[in-house]
């Protein structure tokens, strides 16, 4: 689906002076989702993730292609259960963390089932409430 696009970007500080504003069009799916046959959305639940700006309800662009690196924002499974969180590696430790103070990391030890899923690349939520 191709949308307009208006090439001039939007000051969020104080207004720049009148410009010839050229208009075109933007396909969204080749903006954000550049590996479709390795990407998929999912639908966040509950808020350990509102410090990096995923909130209750937002949808979360994945991509499996990506190589989960330090500090990644991830889906993994652990036991069976879907989560999103931040990969911590360190001295060969995986920690899964929230970016919400009130949730405590969770180690990842050898005698769990853990998988990656993908790596978090774009989030999309509404601004209104």
């Amino acid at each position: 689906m191709l949308l307009t696009f208006y090439k001039e970007a939007v000051e969020c500080g104080f207004p720049s002076p009148a410009r010839d504003f050229t208009e075109g069009t933007i396909d969204l799916n080749e903006e954000l989702i550049p590996h479709p046959n390795a990407t998929f959305i999912v639908r966040a639940r509950g808020d350990s993730m509102v410090g990096s700006g995923i909130y209750p309800g937002d949808l979360l662009i994945v991509d499996r292609s990506i190589k989960p690196q330090n500090e990644s924002i991830i889906i993994a499974v652990l036991d069976g259960e879907l989560s999103v969180k931040i990969l911590r590696l360190k001295n060969k430790q995986v920690n899964l963390s929230s970016s919400n103070k009130n949730y405590a990391d969770v180690p990842v030890s050898e005698e769990m089932d853990f998988t990656i899923w993908g790596v978090c690349t774009n989030v999309i939520h509404n601004l209104s409430p």
